[in-house]
């Protein structure tokens, strides 16, 4: 039975807080340390230390022909598909001074996940260039996974033909929503046939999850739409579901503008939107596999959790850690574990760095001890439900006192140095990791920074 969520606690929560898909958090990264010289050093050291596990890339591809006004992802809107020769041919340079970094004419690849923008927006052919540059004279692990994200109005049977014979067997459709009036406002604009359409030819191509991506608090929505949508979505059949917030944020992205505050569910009316989807969804035999995210039993997900094997990055929820994540494009952010480094956000800018022989990072974070242990707490709060604090750490007693109101709250239990969460703290999950957050408590300024946690 889904536990109900009082005025008072939803009041108490509904905070500023982070998604953590890293620790520490892009606002907190320290700057002033980094540069590409000690970025590469990272890099390079994590690759002869864990060559054997394989790496992880994932490629940005920002185009998009229309703006959807709930987005927080850095896009560029055109379409001008001209543009899509001159970005690989940047892409495929970037990569190639990675492959200098590291070393080795022949790299194990992982994992590769193409995202946006729209990926769909490109042209088959071209994608398929793109990925045999990737590639080339490289080798896949015998597990690898490839996946990307796709418009299911603009995916075409050739898109799922081609990327599949290149070893993509995993598809994250965007759906967001299929009310007519919230697709309008968000200028989202799919219908339940597109999607109908993209999963059958999936299916018959041999695609072997398939992931919707939901969104609640979106404007305009209300029950009985987020019922209907979930509805859809379910009668669909997809392997997983990815029932995200809306995060919104208009003094970074000014096209959430295109509607007001007054549009939008918040507070007890947004969770008890997020309350109904995940009821249904769970009630059609999806399992709470972490944060927003939920998995049939037969698939890799579910069972990266049952088996303790479920990781968070940059990409969302991952059924495999990769100790090193190289991001490729405009924007993307690597990870080499101990470091962090972020691309310049402009494709102009990316281009002319590009052409100059350099990596085109932007900033960065160098971990410390410390970053790296309160990473991992996180890391396991986020996946597992469960953190066991190191003995002896300075740092354990400030977050001891801050859980304190989660206990009282029942969000979680403390037993000695073991901390678990409740089936009523998951709603509140974020809230929680912010507790072990420990740069973000140096900070009184976490407005502006984050969306709000409900």
């Amino acid at each position: 039975m889904e536990v109900e969520h009082s005025n008072k606690l939803i009041n108490k929560y509904n905070v500023a807080a982070p998604r953590y898909t890293s620790y520490p958090t892009v606002p907190f990264w320290d700057n002033e340390t980094f540069n590409s010289v000690n970025w590469e050093s990272r890099v390079a050291a994590q690759y002869a230390s864990s060559k054997d596990n394989g790496i992880s890339i994932y490629i940005h591809l920002p185009f998009c022909e229309s703006l959807c006004t709930y987005c927080g992802c850095n896009t560029r809107i055109t379409k001008n598909h001209s543009v899509e020769d001159p970005y690989i041919q940047s892409v495929l340079k970037e990569w190639a001074m990675y492959k200098s970094i590291l070393g080795e004419e022949s790299i194990k690849i992982a994992e590769i996940h193409l995202g946006g923008g729209t990926p769909t927006f490109f042209e088959a052919h071209n994608l398929a260039y793109l990925i045999e540059g990737i590639l080339a004279g490289n080798e896949k692990s015998q597990d690898a996974t490839f996946s990307f994200e796709a418009h299911p109005a603009n995916t075409t049977r050739q898109h799922l033909e081609t990327l599949y014979q290149l070893g993509f067997t995993r598809l994250s459709l965007g759906i967001q929503d299929f009310d007519d009036q919230v697709q309008f406002v968000i200028n989202r604009h799919q219908t339940v046939a597109d999607v109908q359409r993209v999963m059958a030819d999936a299916r018959e191509i041999g695609y072997d999850s398939i992931n919707f991506d939901l969104i609640y608090g979106l404007p305009k929505q209300t029950m009985s739409s987020v019922e209907m949508t979930i509805k859809h979505a379910l009668q669909l059949d997809p392997d997983r579901i990815s029932f995200y917030s809306y995060a919104h944020v208009p003094w970074i992205k000014p096209g959430q503008r295109r509607f007001t505050e007054h549009d939008l569910p918040v507070g007890e009316e947004k969770l008890n939107l997020y309350t109904l989807g995940k009821t249904m969804i769970q009630a059609a035999g999806f399992e709470d596999v972490g944060m927003d995210h939920f998995s049939k039993v037969n698939d890799e997900l579910y069972q990266a959790a049952i088996e303790g094997r479920l990781h968070r990055n940059f990409m969302g929820y991952a059924d495999r850690y990769t100790p090193l994540l190289i991001g490729l494009g405009v924007s993307s952010i690597s990870d080499s574990w101990t470091a962090f480094a972020q691309n310049v956000k402009t494709v102009e800018e990316y281009h002319a760095i590009i052409a100059e022989n350099k990596l085109p990072v932007i900033k960065g974070h160098l971990l410390t001890d410390e970053d790296l242990v309160v990473r991992q707490y996180i890391l396991n709060m986020m996946c597992r439900g469960h953190v066991d604090l190191i003995p002896a750490m300075e740092i354990n007693e400030g977050i001891l006192e801050r859980l304190e109101c989660f206990v009282a709250d029942k969000f979680i239990s403390i037993d000695g140095n073991s901390v678990e969460i409740t089936a009523l703290g998951k709603s509140f999950l974020r809230n929680v990791c912010m507790a072990f957050d420990v740069r973000l408590q140096y900070s009184k300024e976490r407005e502006g920074l984050f969306s709000q946690a409900i």
